[in-house]
């Protein structure tokens, strides 16, 4: 019996092969659950969705070969936890375009990427390498809003 792949699992085939990356089950799973939210998600509730099928160290090391490879970016939220977003098309592992606004609701600590708002261009001094540029509006999402 033959598996039939969605559009979006021979997306991230595609991917993956793309950026010379084995393709695992546990990698597809992580994709997969990366994408669901309009939000960023944190490894802990990664862990908390995937747990009993990949373990803490194996979850760590797939998140970060996908941030090394473009795949996804790290953004931390209010209480300092790393939480990961899709990268776009463009990123790849010598340089990442994700150099936009992160929205963090102060309410429910959701990150959301504002991909429509670039970041200026920082003139740095000569000599230095700038490896990230980091800015967040806080507020509330429009869930926390309509609690209000």
């Amino acid at each position: 019996m033959t598996s039939v792949r969605t559009e979006k699992e021979q997306h991230f085939i595609k991917l993956l092969k793309h950026n010379a990356l084995k393709v695992t089950p546990h990698r597809l799973r992580v994709l997969e659950e990366i994408t669901q939210k309009d939000a960023a998600i944190s490894q802990p509730d990664l862990e908390k969705i995937v747990g009993k099928e990949i373990d803490r160290v194996t979850l760590y090391r797939i998140l970060s070969s996908f941030e090394e490879k473009g795949i996804v970016h790290k953004i931390f939220d209010l209480n300092g936890t790393a939480t990961y977003a899709i990268c776009s098309a463009d990123c790849s592992a010598d340089h990442h375009h994700d150099q936009h606004i992160h929205f963090i609701c102060s309410v429910c600590n959701s990150v959301f990427c504002l991909e429509e708002i670039s970041l200026p261009k920082i003139p740095i001094p000569p000599n230095f390498t700038l490896h990230g540029l980091a800015l967040n509006a806080v507020g509330l999402c429009d869930n926390c809003q309509k609690e209000v």
